[in-house]
């Protein structure tokens, strides 16, 4: 068998989460070198009455569930952000914690996103609605129809920006010529 033939493709799979105590948002990407394809998207409910706990432990089952059959290698979550309300804060960082915590168990290394951070490289806008970065994955996925639950595509951005932030973090190179030489599968041309 020649080196050629000894290729092996190295391939990722990413759990995105965008994590909340009502609705809670996952994605499951794999990268096979520089190409992204989406295996599944859709949210957990939670529903709006029950105890915060209960919602808790409904996270991380649900969570560890993914994890157990998905196998992925990285999970992405997006942090929760200060609002007006800080009980709510509180409560989403009780349910990102929670996700976590469910990958971690599983050994799974996870990584955080600020919201921003999330939209700007999606869309490059970090200030970008959920819609338009939901019509952004659109086109990268070729999707028909956007989901119905903004929820879902939240987490389907956080799976593609940890992918472009793994992507930007191990290149080498000096400047964007160089970058582009290095990197030939990143550019697409239209």
């Amino acid at each position: 068998m020649s080196k050629v033939e000894k290729k092996v493709v190295k391939e990722k799979i990413i759990l995105g989460l965008d994590p909340g105590t009502n609705v809670m948002g996952y994605a499951i990407i794999i990268v096979q070198l520089s190409r992204i394809k989406l295996i599944q998207l859709g949210v957990i409910q939670m529903g709006k009455t029950g105890a915060h706990e209960l919602k808790l432990k409904k996270i991380f089952d649900r969570v560890l569930t993914l994890v157990d059959e998905y196998h992925p290698d990285e999970v992405a979550l997006e942090a929760p952000f200060f609002g007006k309300n800080v009980q709510s804060m509180l409560k989403l960082g009780r349910a990102q914690g929670v996700a976590m915590a469910a990958a971690l168990f599983r050994e799974v290394p996870i990584t955080e996103y600020a919201p921003k951070k999330v939209k700007q490289s999606v869309t490059g806008n970090g200030n970008a609605s959920k819609e338009q970065v939901a019509k952004m994955l659109m086109q990268i996925f070729s999707m028909k129809e956007m989901p119905k639950l903004l929820d879902a595509s939240d987490a389907l951005a956080v799976a593609v920006c940890h992918h472009y932030q793994n992507g930007m973090l191990k290149s080498k190179s000096k400047s964007w010529g160089s970058f582009l030489k290095d990197n030939p599968g990143r550019l697409k041309l239209s």
